[in-house]
Formats: C-alpha cells, sequence, structure tokens
C-alpha cells in the first residue's frame, strides 16, 4: 500500500521546516528508521527517517522548497498488513502508462559524488567516522549522486566500493525539470530586480544567488528583531589575564591526560561569568512587556560558528559545574552543533550569552543581543602588550570583556558592577594553587 512521509514536528516552536536534501530517489528500498531527508529548521538541522520498509515512490517536493510541518514530502510503497507475502520490486513504482510514450535520452550514471558538491548527510558521516571510511572512495547510488547509508554499508559488507549504475533512460521532461532546479538561467543583457525577492533568471552570471532559509533565515530575524526591540548599551573593559595563562598552561596537559578534553580559555570566563551572575542577579534577566523576569537558575547560551551558520546550545545550571564540568559541556554541544546534531531543546531556555569571537582574532566588538536576554558577554582576543604596574612597565596578557545590555532592563551601574566582578574573578587566580575540580 501507499504510505505518505511528511514533514515532522521537529520541535514545539517549530511550524516550517526546509528540505535541504533527498538522501533517496524513486525506486531506492529502504528499511525502517533509514534517513530519507535532511530537513533545516530555524532550530535544527535533521533527518527524516523512514517509518516502514519500503520502496520509494515519488518525491512530491523539491530540495530547497520549504513546507509547513504535516505537508506531504515523498511517498512510499509499503507492504499492508493484509498483503500476502512477497517482495516488493522497482516495478511497483514505475509511471503511469502515458509517461512510457515521452521520448527519452540517455543519462549516464551520475560521477562519484561530484555533484553533491561533498556534501553528506549526518547519518552517513558519523558511521563513516566510526569505521575509519573514506567517503571520497565510494560510488554514491542516492539522487544526484550523493552517497547514501547503504552505500556506507554495502562497502563494509562487500570490501569495496559500490560499482555505478548503467545507463538508464529516463523521461526528457524529467530532465528538464531536474536542469531547472540545478542550473540558473543566463541573461545576457541586464535586468533591472524587482523589489520582491528574485530568482535564477534575473542574476548576473558575476553574482552568485544564495537563498536564506532555515538557520540562516532565524538568525536574520532573530537579529533583526532584537536590534528594533531592545535598545542595545555597550560597556567594555579591560582584563590582566597573566595568571590565568599560566595557570592553563600548567594544568592543560595533565586534564587532558585524565579527561580527554581539551582545556581551552572558555571555560574559565564562563565560571567567572558564573560567578558574576549569583552577585549580580538582575543580570540573568529579560524584558516581558509589563514586567521584568529574573531566572534564578543560570542556562549558559553559548554561541557556535558552524560553517555558514550561528548555533547558541544551552548548558543548563552552569552554576552548578566547576571548571571541568564546563569544558566537558562545552566541548559536548560544540561539537554536536557543528555536526548538526544538536536537538532544538537544546537550544531553548538560555538566559545569558556568552561569545568566544576573540577566536576569529577581535580585539573589540558591540556583540547584538540575544534576544529577549537583557545581556550578552564577548570574550576578545588575549594579546600580550607592555602594561604599567607598580612603577614599570610590563608585559602581561591582557583582554578585553565587551558586553550588549538592554537599556529597557539594565543600567550602567549594575552592568558595570557585574563586568567588575568578572574581572576580579580572573585576576584573582593563583596559578600554584587553582583547580579545575
Amino acid at each position: 500500500m501507499e504510505q505518505t512521509i511528511k514533514m515532522p514536528q521537529l520541535g514545539e516552536s517549530v511550524t516550517e521546516g526546509t528540505i535541504t536534501t533527498f538522501l533517496v530517489k524513486p525506486g531506492d528500498r529502504v528499511e525502517e528508521y533509514e534517513p530519507l531527508a535532511e530537513v533545516m529548521t530555524d532550530k535544527v538541522t535533521a533527518e527524516i527517517p523512514a517509518t516502514s520498509a519500503g520502496i520509494i515512490k515519488e518525491l512530491l517536493i523539491g530540495e530547497g522548497d520549504t513546507v509547513s510541518v504535516g505537508t506531504p514530502v515523498l511517498t512510499m510503497e509499503v507492504a499492508s498488513a493484509t498483503d500476502e507475502p512477497a517482495e516488493l520490486t522497482t516495478e511497483d513504482t514505475k509511471q503511469p502508462e502515458q509517461a512510457a510514450v515521452v521520448a527519452t535520452v540517455p543519462v549516464s550514471a551520475p560521477p562519484r559524488n561530484r555533484s553533491a558538491n561533498g556534501r553528506f548527510s549526518p547519518a552517513v558521516i558519523r558511521l563513516a567516522s566510526e569505521n575509519d571510511i573514506d567517503l571520497d572512495q565510494l560510488d554514491g547510488s542516492g539522487l544526484g549522486g550523493r552517497i547514501t547509508r547503504k552505500d556506507v554499508l554495502r562497502y563494509l559488507s562487500e570490501g569495496r566500493p559500490r560499482q555505478p549504475e548503467p545507463a538508464t533512460q529516463v523521461p526528457v521532461q524529467e530532465t528538464m525539470t531536474q536542469v531547472k532546479l540545478d542550473v540558473p538561467e543566463t541573461v545576457t543583457k541586464p535586468v533591472v530586480a524587482p523589489m520582491t525577492a528574485s530568482t535564477p533568471s534575473e542574476s548576473s552570471d558575476r553574482i552568485e544567488m544564495i537563498p536564506t532559509a532555515g538557520v540562516r533565515q532565524a538568525i536574520a530575524s532573530n537579529m533583526v528583531r532584537s536590534k528594533h526591540e531592545a535598545p542595545h548599551a555597550w560597556l567594555m573593559i579591560e582584563v590582566d589575564v597573566t595568571n590565568l595563562v599560566e595557570a592553563r598552561a600548567k594544568l592543560k596537559d595533565e586534564f587532558f591526560e585524565r579527561e580527554g578534553v581539551k582545556l581551552t580559555f572558555m571555560p574559565f570566563f564562563m565560571k567567572a561569568a558564573v560567578e558574576g551572575l549569583k552577585k549580580h542577579p538582575m543580570m540573568n534577566s529579560e524584558w516581558a512587556g509589563d514586567h521584568i523576569k529574573v531566572h534564578k537558575d543560570i542556562h549558559l547560551s553559548v554561541a557556535v560558528a558552524a560553517n555558514d551558520a550561528l548555533y547558541v546550545p544551552v548548558i543548563k545550571h552552569a552554576d552548578e559545574k566547576n571548571i571541568k564540568g564546563l569544558a566537558v559541556a562545552l566541548q559536548d554541544v560544540a561539537g554536536r552543533a557543528r555536526a548538526n546534531r544538536l536537538k532544538a531543546d537544546e537550544m531553548r531556555g538560555g538566559t545569558f550569552t556568552i561569545n568566544n569571537t576573540g577566536a576569529f582574532g577581535s580585539i573589540q566588538s558591540a556583540p547584538i543581543l540575544n534576544y529577549p536576554q537583557a545581556a550578552i558577554l564577548s570574550v576578545e582576543s588575549i594579546v600580550k602588550r607592555p602594561v604599567w604596574v607598580n612603577g614599570m612597565f610590563a608585559a602581561r596578557d591582557m583582554v578585553n570583556l565587551c558586553m550588549s545590555v538592554d537599556h529597557r532592563v539594565l543600567d550602567g551601574l549594575v552592568a558595570g558592577q557585574f563586568l567588575q566582578a568578572i574581572k576580579q574573578s580572573l585576576e584573582s587566580i593563583d596559578p600554584n594553587t587553582y583547580t579545575l575540580y
């Protein structure tokens, strides 16, 4: 019988999703729970799994299409409970009779994952990583030559790459449709773009048109909302972290051997921010119209850059963690963010955001609030420079901490006191006695 796979609900507040990649094509046999497509929402990137074993019949929408939750995405033929036991064949999914008279052209098998632009699904990446497989050595059987999970499993079982399928005959109309999707039409004369969204045919051959959807669209919406609704105020403080640099240098190797986690500077700044939030709870708040919400729990939102997207996973109850706990939690959420393996719930509920702009070499910034939170802290690059100390110049490791606050909630007094608390915490570190546990 025919089964329809619909756009799933990937989060409580998620209303739509964008199909970024189909991992199957009509005629493919799939097993239960096998990923069928990658879908991106404003919260997370995930996969749509098969709910039953069967054969893919038809893809109902195209890659790049954004549809509402519950919209049919594809159909597949599955065995019903009343069917006689029989093996499903690809003949069950052939086109209607009238399609058989359409002129056909030979289309050779897709080249080795070149048309996939080197992009693989999270499931494929995980499976290849677990088995130390070089994906460039495999030939993909998925749409556009994409390597699927089945290709990796076949490679493991046979010990060799899957051979490409022989040339097939496909309807001209189907070929033309795919060309229309994948190859923008080139124009030879200037065209004045209207105020509405432009289309590929309106672009110059010297301009790359990058569609905005999913996470990128969510970033744009949230940033615009934050700037429009929250009156930003900015502060910056300079901190001497010479002792912190020395303490980390002494502890990082032993910590890595013991915990298997790299000890970066970020957990130290997170710990100092948490201590500051305890002393100044108004910093852990948000504007709510006719009142201000002051959160008793401290849930740190941590900005993580991943390719062309920005994720802000949340480390819950950060005030209950020591440096070791913060380091482990940070590596976990950052790694899964870059692998598109975060769950929607892991990016909700933050009360204060910390951002490591220093990782990109920045020494000063004016961060935009992670709305509706009332404050965000950016940690800049640690720079060694001469500083006047005790009547003489000395080489010291210095860092700028830049903060933006919602001026409806916070004034300069409490914000300045909060930064001073962080400064005192960091500068009071003793390299000889500091402990991570």
